[in-house]
């Protein structure tokens, strides 16, 4: 495991956001187009390789954390603008979730 000063974990921003539309991406088995609610930033758009576990209805509504301040990435010819943070459990993605519910935008830390 490599080890990274905490600083370099200060300079992640990590937000609750709320899942508003969910879509396929044409031609790709894995990943969903999702539009999401971060308060004051806006909502972002995100291309997640989740849909082997999640249905599009099951993600409406659900609050996420979100790296809102990664570069945006090329995916699928879309570009996705943050992240959504995950568990790996046994090969499945298990998204990070707060446990009581927060407005969206709200720092996580």
């Amino acid at each position: 495991m490599v080890t990274v000063p905490f600083s370099g974990f200060q300079k992640l921003d990590l937000r609750v956001g709320e899942i508003k539309k969910v879509e396929d991406v044409e031609g790709y088995d894995k990943l969903y187009k999702i539009s999401v609610d971060l308060g004051e930033l806006g909502e972002r758009i995100l291309i997640a390789g989740i849909k082997l576990w999640y249905t599009k209805e099951a993600l409406i509504g659900l609050q996420v954390v979100v790296v809102v301040n990664l570069q945006p990435k090329r995916l699928a010819g879309l570009d996705s603008q943050g992240m959504l943070l995950a568990a790996d459990v046994d090969g499945r993605a298990v998204l990070v979730m707060p446990c009581d519910k927060v407005s969206p935008g709200t720092k996580v830390r």
